[in-house]
């Protein structure tokens, strides 16, 4: 079973920047994308960010230019680093993998239980 753990939430005032960071842990054999995605209250979850298992990124047009999405596949963890934050980016932040814990097994979907991210003064 593949674990996703999230870290690096809390409270920041308007134009500071937090570090999100997700580990992976369990049997992975291959990992075909890593998302951000971030849900506020009474929202639907969107997504914020991608990388794929080539490297490609994309960042939603609301936080492009701002947050910035990575990954150390030696450690099997992607980073979101945000920065000039907005009182409307508060949400809770979820990362999501899809990955494979074998050649022949289908991918398959996985979340973290999400960390809290209020921009607040």
């Amino acid at each position: 079973q593949v674990q996703l753990t999230e870290s690096g939430g809390g409270l920041v005032q308007p134009g500071g920047s937090l570090r999100l960071s997700c580990a992976a842990s369990g049997i992975i054999f291959s990992i075909q994308a890593m998302n951000w995605y971030r849900q506020a209250p009474g929202e639907q979850r969107e997504l914020v960010a991608s990388i794929t298992s080539d490297g490609t990124t994309n960042h939603a047009d609301s936080v492009k230019g701002r947050f910035t999405i990575s990954r150390d596949t030696t450690k099997r963890a992607m980073y979101l680093q945000m920065n000039s934050l907005k009182p409307e980016d508060t949400a809770v932040y979820y990362c999501y993998m899809k990955s494979a814990r074998a050649p022949w097994a289908q991918p398959s979907d996985y979340w973290g239980q999400g960390t809290q991210v209020t921009v607040s003064s």
